[in-house]
């Protein structure tokens, strides 16, 4: 098989599949997974037909450790490597951290830290074999940002991301495989339907705060090619990144207190 193939987690909607989409317009086939079969299948088809490409769907759950190993698997029995990653699969989980189910909370770790963490380390053996290798591990504003209440592992999860890319960028330079943690702010997707905050944070934020997948996962695509290790995409993201990391981490914290406080009162 000429054409390269590029794995992305959490596909089946929002930057997963704008980062299937991507990939494919560039003449990579792609391997997707989610939990949801049928929109997988959806949008493999869709890929198919618009771009010419190879398709391989699993529907499969990141938060059983076995997943990762088995996705891999998969794709080892169809005579296919990973030469690009995209770990993006994740979720938001609300509460208050003390009022949460600890079986709830070892899921999320699961799905946010190990299972990109294990994926991007059974790809890397073969990416260096060959020389190339991309790897995006969708990260967050978040993990720039003071912690907040609620979602109490949602921040920290994302900063794991950050310093796990970096990390991998240095380890790798002069390989031939880029690493980036891309970070975006408010994204126009599903991940505040399913957790619930749609209607809090579209009642408190500005529209021009939000972005849309399609743009967020082009700006990633364009900074993995660039082999930039973080990347940031929007004007008024990255401005409250360098707000965030100039002023005193008290006010940062008042300021995120506050903030999560009217969240909260909608």
């Amino acid at each position: 098989m000429d054409r390269k193939l590029a794995l992305v987690t959490g596909a089946s909607a929002g930057i997963g599949a704008a980062f299937a989409r991507i990939f494919a317009s560039h003449g990579y086939d792609v391997a997707l997974t989610a939990r949801r079969t049928d929109r997988l299948e959806a949008l493999a088809a869709e890929i198919r037909n618009r771009y010419g490409v190879e398709t391989l769907t699993v529907s499969a759950d990141l938060a059983e450790p076995e997943v990762p190993g088995q996705i891999l698997d998969h794709l080892t029995t169809h005579g296919r490597s990973v030469d690009a990653l995209v770990n993006n699969a994740g979720y938001g989980l609300t509460g208050a951290y003390s009022e949460t189910l600890w079986s709830d909370q070892a899921a999320f770790i699961q799905v946010m830290m190990t299972a990109p963490s294990e994926l991007a380390h059974r790809v890397l053996d073969g990416m260096r074999q060959r020389g190339f290798g991309r790897i995006v591990n969708v990260a967050s504003l978040a993990g720039l940002l003071p912690g907040s209440s609620g979602h109490t592992l949602y921040g920290a999860t994302k900063a794991y991301m950050i310093r796990f890319s970096q990390s991998l960028h240095v380890e790798l330079a002069g390989d031939g495989i880029h690493v980036t943690a891309l970070c975006p702010g408010l994204t126009w997707s599903e991940f505040h339907d399913v957790n619930g905050t749609r209607e809090q944070f579209s009642a408190s934020t500005p529209p021009w705060l939000w972005m849309g997948a399609d743009e967020v996962a082009a700006t990633g695509y364009e900074a993995v090619e660039a082999n930039r290790a973080i990347c940031i995409p929007g004007a008024p993201n990255k401005t409250i990144a360098v707000i965030a990391k100039a002023i005193p981490d008290d006010w940062a914290l008042a300021l995120m207190a506050s903030q999560s406080a009217r969240l909260r009162k909608g």
